[in-house]
């Protein structure tokens, strides 16, 4: 068929039929994937046209993908993060969805919070396995979007699932038909598209797709998933690499109209980024990214980029507030314990600071010459200089006040002792014969030493390192049937295992609401001993770590203390029990060696 393109004046072909070619024996492209060299970029020369849609925005996966390479987060610490993102986004939305896990009690809690916030964006969507069941999980949290996988390389195809093309894709159909039958607007993530058979595969598929879309009245959105990041941006490379291409395709061949078409990239390559940048510039509205760029093996694209590469891209902000950026990273480094690289743009304690004493000297007559933009205006964040021997105190108190983000109320004076001696320490380096500049890992130590009333303790930074870890662990296991109808042997064999996962626990067990004990001793083996004179029944109800969460209902974590038991320092994790009906019927809790608690911070 073919039709006037009223762009160009022109007739063009209005519909492409493609179908499944299935091959015998994987195509692995080994060609450009030969395992043991790096992978080969192919070019075909083809040039297709750059067409970037009118309205373009960003997705987030931060809960999701973000989640599968660090500490799960808690209930609190997600909404928090939730409300910056609707506030970075603006009113127009440009982080238009964040996407969910929805399978344990803690996930659909944090679901529930966060649609209770009432925001229009980001809107609120999941992640399912193909399986059919899953989307009554989907329904019950009333969503109306998620996210199937749907594998389209021969490597996930043949290689994990065992199946054929044409069983493959028969299967994603049939839940993709499912997903619509039951209202669903279906996401199907397009896994590893940058070594699948784009012509042979993924167009006739996704045209059987786009054919049901049409036919239900519902969108079916496409998410192309460079899983190993080997998509390339450039201009006449060739399928399986070539973004432009495979954009170009999936618009122009398959059908997908382009705010159905989404991209989430990996950073393998060093090129998460430019590659989400480039799916944009040709024709796909959605770009997925994670906060801080986290995500499996060397993450994805940053949230906090995309936004800047929006900005850039449009000539205005649409909205976006960008000094959130600097809120979210200050709530990760300070909430979370994330160790965020000095270097990092936008948000690394030295991402536009100068160390050249050239450089520090334009910048002290005027900072547009070495800053990238308006860093105050933008992202609350003033320049900085890194400190020598040419600072002097003023230099000192500067540097002081920028770094630990102090307000006009809590600004250092240049004459604080404190300043006065981290300055004499300054000179005392130059004056030994120092030739480098005084790096801000240096200048952190020296202002916790002059200035300890600006910093949190170490302990508790430690302590909440811990309940980001562990809390969520507890908060689980109590939602087990076991729990929930105190089945002392099946609990037993629940808080065994936890304790045989993870070292750092030393000492875990359930009281009733008299606080007597009710499982029996379990611990590390070489905690067992000291463990003995406990025995069941034994009682712990004079204890803040049973009486806070009866009176609260809530997880608590304790200071750090001594233990009565192994005489060492130890904090404790507990949460309240409940059974089928909510009634409260005792406490599960769980201690931690300090030592352990010293390597989970580091």
């Amino acid at each position: 068929m073919s039709g006037l393109v009223k762009e160009k004046n022109l007739l063009a072909r209005s519909a492409y039929h493609y179908e499944i070619i299935d091959v015998k024996e994987p195509n692995l492209f080994r060609e450009f994937f030969p395992y043991n060299e790096v992978p080969k970029i192919p070019f075909n020369h083809r040039l297709v046209p750059m067409y970037t849609p009118e309205e373009f925005w960003i997705s987030d996966t931060t809960f999701r993908d973000g989640q599968q390479s660090r500490p799960p987060y808690t209930v609190r610490q997600i909404v928090d993060i939730y409300d910056m993102f609707h506030r970075l986004s603006g009113p127009n939305g440009i982080i238009r969805q964040c996407e969910f896990f929805l399978y344990n009690k803690k996930d659909r809690e944090a679901v529930e919070n966060c649609q209770d916030r009432g925001y229009k964006y980001p809107e609120i969507t999941g992640w399912i396995r193909a399986v059919k069941e899953d989307f009554q999980i989907v329904k019950d949290a009333g969503l109306k979007e998620t996210g199937i996988l749907t594998s389209c390389s021969d490597y996930h195809i043949f290689l994990k699932l065992g199946m054929t093309r044409r069983e493959a894709a028969n299967k994603y159909i049939d839940i993709v038909s499912k997903a619509l039958e039951s209202g669903i607007i279906p996401r199907c993530h397009l896994e590893d598209i940058t070594r699948a058979d784009f012509y042979g595969f993924v167009i006739p598929f996704v045209q059987k797709l786009m054919e049901l879309s049409e036919q239900s009245g519902i969108p079916v959105k496409i998410r192309a998933c460079d899983t190993m990041g080997y998509g390339v941006p450039y201009i006449g490379a060739s399928t399986p690499r070539g973004i432009p291409e495979l954009i170009y395709g999936l618009v122009h061949y398959a059908g997908v109209p382009s705010q159905q078409l989404e991209w989430h990239g990996h950073n393998d390559f060093h090129k998460a980024l430019i590659n989400a940048t480039t799916a944009w510039l040709y024709g796909c509205c959605s770009a997925n990214g994670v906060m801080l760029g986290f995500g499996e093996r060397t993450g994805n694209t940053p949230v906090e980029a995309l936004i800047m590469e929006y900005i850039a891209l449009r000539g205005d902000t649409n909205g976006v507030d960008t000094t959130v950026i600097t809120d979210l990273a200050d709530y990760f480094r300070k909430e979370l314990g994330v160790q965020v690289p000095a270097n990092y743009p936008f948000v690394g304690v030295d991402f536009n600071n100068t160390s050249a004493g050239i450089h520090a000297d334009g910048a002290l007559k005027n900072e547009e010459i070495y800053n990238i933009f308006d860093t105050v205006k933008l992202l609350k964040r003033p320049m900085g200089i890194t400190i020598t021997d040419k600072s002097g105190i003023a230099g000192i108190a500067y540097w002081v006040n920028g770094h630990l983000g102090l307000d006009v109320e809590q600004k250092v004076d240049k004459k604080h002792p404190g300043i006065a001696k981290i300055f004499k320490w300054v000179m005392e380096q130059y004056e030994a014969g120092r030739l480098t500049a005084i790096s801000s890992d240096e200048m952190y130590a020296q202002a916790k030493k002059y200035l300890p009333e600006y910093f949190g303790s170490d302990l508790d930074r430690m302590k909440k390192r811990a309940e980001s870890i562990v809390a969520p662990l507890v908060e689980e296991i109590v939602e087990e049937e076991s729990f929930k109808s105190l089945n002392i042997a099946e609990m037993e064999a629940k808080i065994q295992k936890l304790v045989d996962d993870n070292p750092f626990i030393q000492f875990a067990y359930v009281v009733n609401l008299q606080g007597r004990m009710l499982t029996r001793n379990i611990s590390q083996v070489i905690d067992r001993a000291k463990y003995e004179k406990f025995d069941m029944g034994q009682d712990f109800s004079n204890r803040p770590w049973f009486i806070e969460p009866i009176k609260s209902g809530k997880t608590l974590v304790t200071d750090f203390y001594k233990s009565l038991v192994t005489d060492i320092l130890c904090v404790t994790i507990s949460t309240p029990v409940r059974n089928d009906i909510g009634e409260l019927t005792g406490v599960f809790g769980v201690d931690l060696k300090f030592e352990d608690v010293v390597k989970i911070d580091r």
